[in-house]
């Protein structure tokens, strides 16, 4: 029977998350399957994988075909290069203690660039929070500038009438004080 490593579709609608399962190559999409193998979520940054990686090496060791979308799930999860020095440790290029110091060492390396570029994307983040700060700060000072130069006219304005006003009181105090003196 020949069988291929695929994905199951499960999920809302345009919320997809996928189960990867070993299914006969007949079998419907969402159909049966021979076993489930791990999960597949596209849908948080980054992709989220679920892999129990023993049984998905059995089953690529002994022919399983998977997808192309699957294939590249499994070589980011070292499944292949797992597989690859497998085939070197039959061919007696190397003992499989080597192999699997050569498997620690691929995925230390992937895990430290991994490492690398979610620091990167942190810093990125953060400069772009910095920058966003600045530019409300900027705005927020040429408000605030607006707004006492605002206040200050309004307060020039107000100062200006009550002088007016005070002019004006005291010329009506003053022809008052000389029509009285002129009385008496």
């Amino acid at each position: 029977m020949a069988t291929k490593i695929r994905l199951q579709r499960n999920g809302r609608k345009s919320y997809a998350f996928y189960s990867i399962v070993i299914a006969d190559v007949r079998a419907p999409r969402d159909g049966k399957f021979i076993e489930k193998v791990g999960t597949y979520n596209p849908n948080t940054h980054p992709a989220t994988v679920d892999l129990n990686f023993e049984r998905a090496l059995h089953w690529v060791m002994v022919g399983a075909q998977p997808t192309d979308t699957v294939r590249n799930i499994l070589s980011r999860e070292g499944v292949y290069m797992k597989k690859h020095l497998m085939g070197g440790v039959a061919k007696g290029a190397f003992d499989e203690a080597t192999a699997e110091a050569r498997f620690n060492a691929w995925k230390e390396n992937k895990q430290s660039g991994l490492d690398a570029l979610r620091a990167k994307e942190e810093e990125a983040k953060k400069a772009a929070a910095k920058a966003r700060l600045e530019a409300e700060k900027k705005v927020n000072e040429e408000i605030a500038k607006k707004v006492a130069e605002k206040k200050a006219a309004e307060a020039a304005a107000k100062a200006e009438a009550e002088a007016a006003a005070a002019a004006a009181a005291a010329e009506a105090a003053a022809p008052a004080e000389e029509a009285a003196p002129a009385e008496a």
